[in-house]
């Protein structure tokens, strides 16, 4: 198909945008997600007292011989982020369709990945400030503390790329091929420059890049391409994607283990991400029959409904519950101890409904006002931008040191800070006007 003829179909299918409904297949397949990154977190967690009463931390499951060809179904974060560039896409156009601006956009969605994440960086200050207090040791400290922090590696590089979905769409508009192969080039120059100069931070300017590509995937999925394709042809583009992944991993320029492909992301994700929406596309008729079951549905919606907080708040509920269970005489043995793995199923299950307890309190941050509350004026395009840059950079900030005391803290300030800006000026009690409020969870 040729761009023009491309670039017509992309307008017929954005000229009825705004009447796309929600697909519950990615409901289902994005709650997935979560879940199965909350269990391979759980099974990363794994702590033992020796005979002097010492703690020691391990990472048991990556100890398994059968982890890394595992790595190659369990690495979700192409497929999540595909499947946010569909919801973001089809959110923008529905807005763009009612007026709204670019910037209204980055707003929304700056407030709505930064609001959540506040309470957690307030957390984490607090709570590692106590424990240094009390004289835990620093480098145990330091250890939970960035294992608390993995999620908000993922956060970043999300915020990152969706607040840049109304530039990459109108590029995906305008040129889809080229918007593809440009950013896939920059994704293997961006590789070649990581390999030759063994700079991580080098490696880590493909969160840009490798994170819109797995995005812009979500726009084709959103426009029905993956769908004209058929059975055979999107299991030869799955087979063909694997394919070129793994002579990337033969020929010794990605790691086999594609956890470690995330940090810094490389062109192999942008390949599992092909290969994801291929078979998401391939198995859809039988998710969606799925999801045509009521109790089905009412599941994933409960979970979508605080989906951002379940996630965030996983990793301090597994190391609550992991401390406790040092309580529990064998509850730590280590692997390949067989109760360790028999039990955890049970840990599995308590962690969740932990988290889920947790997440009352914090679901508000999860809600936010798509316009500014009565009294309040809109924020300006720049304050806009400024609040997108201050909430980025504490996020970033994980991404290239981890999560500590200091970060949590200054964090907190600027995520506050960002927040605040988004919510606008108030307005004089003489000059306001009502306003009604519109909730929205997504």
């Amino acid at each position: 198909m040729g761009d023009g003829e491309e670039t017509r179909a992309l307008q017929d299918a954005t000229s009825v945008a705004p009447s796309i409904r929600r697909d519950p297949v990615v409901d289902l397949a994005r709650v997935a997600c979560i879940l199965l990154v909350v269990l391979a977190h759980l099974l990363m967690v794994g702590v033992t007292v020796d005979s002097t009463g010492r703690l020691l931390l391990s990472r048991p499951v990556e100890e398994q011989p059968w982890f890394v060809p595992v790595t190659w179904a369990g690495q979700v974060m192409p497929l999540f982020f595909a499947l946010g560039g569909f919801t973001a896409v089809t959110s923008w156009r529905r807005r763009r369709a009612e007026g709204g601006a670019g910037t209204d956009f980055v707003r929304s969605r700056t407030m709505r990945l930064a609001a959540p994440a506040l309470p957690l960086f307030a957390f984490v200050a607090v709570a590692a400030s106590i424990v240094t207090l009390v004289g835990v040791d620093a480098g145990l400290r330091d250890a939970i503390v960035a294992g608390i922090g993995v999620p908000l590696w993922f956060l970043a590089a999300y915020l990152l790329v969706q607040c840049c979905v109304p530039w990459l769409a109108a590029l995906h508009e305008r040129a889809p091929w080229r918007t593809l192969a440009v950013l896939a080039a920059a994704a293997v120059v961006v590789d070649v420059a990581h390999a030759r100069t063994g700079s991580r931070e080098v490696g880590l300017v493909n969160v840009l890049f490798v994170g819109a590509f797995v995005q812009q995937l979500g726009f084709w999925y959103a426009d029905g391409w993956f769908g004209r394709r058929t059975r055979l042809q999107l299991c030869a583009l799955a087979v063909g994607a694997y394919g070129l992944a793994w002579v990337g991993v033969a020929s010794g320029w990605h790691a086999a283990n594609m956890l470690t492909n995330l940090d810094p992301p490389t062109v192999s994700l942008i390949l599992l991400g092909i290969a994801q929406m291929s078979l998401l596309t391939v198995f859809h008729p039988a998710l969606a029959r799925l999801m045509a079951s009521r109790s089905v549905r009412a599941a994933v919606s409960v979970v979508s409904a605080r989906a951002l907080t379940l996630y965030l708040w996983h990793m301090p509920v597994i190391v609550a519950v992991t401390a406790l269970s040092l309580l529990v005489p064998d509850a730590a043995s280590h692997p390949p101890d067989a109760l360790w793995w028999a039990g955890r199923p049970l840990v599995f299950a308590v962690v969740l409904v932990v988290v889920w307890a947790v997440s009352a309190p914090l679901a508000r941050f999860e809600r936010f006002a798509l316009i500014p509350p009565a009294g309040y004026r809109p924020p300006s395009a720049t304050v806009i931008g400024v609040a997108a840059v201050l909430a980025l950079a504490p996020l970033l900030g994980v991404i290239l040191r981890s999560l500590d005391l200091a970060l949590a803290a200054v964090g907190t300030l600027l995520l506050a800070a960002s927040v605040v800006l988004d919510r606008g000026r108030p307005i004089r009690a003489s000059t306001a006007r009502p306003n009604r409020v519109r909730r929205a969870r997504r």
